[in-house]
């Protein structure tokens, strides 16, 4: 063997031992993990943007996470869903390559996540409406506009976010480069029974008699204008995790429950406020968010691209393509994700990227909103 060669191998192994040596520490805590989460995906870039902080809206302290590599990069906003599951804790997993191209604001929506624990919840609960919701969205789209000096910005709507997100669009589509919708609501009425049809096909298929029994229980299952009642869709989502239609090949979302924890935006407390966030949302929204029908909506005049999972039952990607074929819009496209169910963004966030940077983005590029 040359003297280079041992040179060479002799520098790797000085070199593998000095890493080995500072990372032997492994983390021991909750505070010891989220430390490095945080440090690995600390914004370093030179134009950079990383913040954390309470925003007035709609008359009370809201929290929002931006992001961004380059705060010259067009803005995309995410509208988490829900109502009352914050995106927040878990864009450490599938955001960070976003942060190259846009600069991203996650926001915790009133009676959700930080801004929960913000709040006395007593005092907001009056206020924990529809109407509410569509005008924080509205008033966080018009801040972030004047923040950034943006005329448009992107907006993403996942699940309840997008029913959210289309409402801002048909009221501001001057606002926005396009809507973006994942998980996207039109009738939630069909969806829910095309969602319990396909649930008890499966659980028959599977042989499995206590599942077929409960779901059949519920029949007649969505029939009507009147909300379903929400054990009733309890015990339903209980099957349709169990058979995937919420997350593809997987047996619902402790995966992304279990992620949270190592959100470095959270603290302690905050992680633990989230389920009662997440109920209290729920007790004052979910029923509604049941009877949406968005089916009427055939025109928005803004670019809309819809990124549907193949396997989405949660909420049917099957009846938002129906929905979208009759859509009008100035440019429109239906992105399948073949192995995704409702967490698209969670369980192929490659496709994602790649989706948003390739499709989405050069709509900007094009109205000269990008850094140089």
């Amino acid at each position: 063997m040359s003297n280079r060669i041992l040179w060479l191998l002799t520098l790797t192994a000085a070199g593998l031992a000095i890493f080995d040596s500072s990372a032997a520490s492994w983390p021991e805590s909750r505070s010891d993990a989220v430390k490095v989460v945080a440090e690995i995906r600390r914004v370093v870039a030179d134009d950079g943007v990383e913040r954390l902080e309470k925003v007035r809206i709609g008359g009370i302290d809201q929290w929002v996470s931006i992001r961004g590599s380059d705060r010259r990069n067009p803005v995309l906003l995410m509208l988490h869903g829900g109502p009352g599951w914050v995106s927040m804790p878990t864009s450490w997993y599938f955001q960070r390559g976003w942060e190259e191209y846009f600069t991203v604001v996650q926001w915790d929506q009133r009676g959700a996540g930080k801004t929960y624990a913000a709040n006395e919840p007593s005092v907001i609960a009056p206020s924990m409406t529809r109407e509410q919701m569509v005008a924080d969205a509205e008033e966080m789209v018009a801040w972030l506009r004047r923040e950034f000096g943006k005329e448009k910005i992107f907006l993403l709507g996942h699940s309840w976010g997008s029913y959210l997100g289309l409402e801002v669009a048909q009221r501001h589509p001057n606002w926005l480069h396009a809507y973006i919708g994942i998980g996207q609501i039109s009738n939630a009425p069909e969806s829910e029974r095309r969602g319990w049809a396909w649930t008890l096909h499966q659980a028959k298929e599977d042989g499995n008699a206590k599942a077929v029994a409960e779901l059949q229980e519920l029949a007649p299952y969505a029939q009507g204008a009147a909300p379903v009642p929400l054990q009733s869709l309890f015990k339903q989502r209980k099957w349709l995790n169990h058979y995937g239609g919420m997350v593809h090949n997987r047996r619902g979302g402790d995966a992304e429950a279990a992620a949270i924890k190592l959100s470095p935006e959270y603290s302690d407390a905050d992680v633990a406020a989230i389920w009662n966030g997440n109920d209290f949302s729920m007790e004052h929204l979910l029923s509604e968010v049941l009877t949406l029908d968005m089916s009427s909506v055939r025109r928005i005049d803004t670019p809309v691209f819809l990124f549907l999972g193949r396997h989405d039952h949660n909420v049917s990607s099957e009846l938002a393509a129906e929905w979208a074929d009759k859509l009008a819009a100035p440019e429109k496209q239906i992105i399948w994700f073949e192995q995704s169910a409702h967490e698209v963004m969670i369980e192929e966030p490659g496709k994602t990227l790649l989706t948003l940077v390739q499709q989405v983005r050069p709509i900007a590029e094009r109205a000269g909103d990008t850094a140089p």
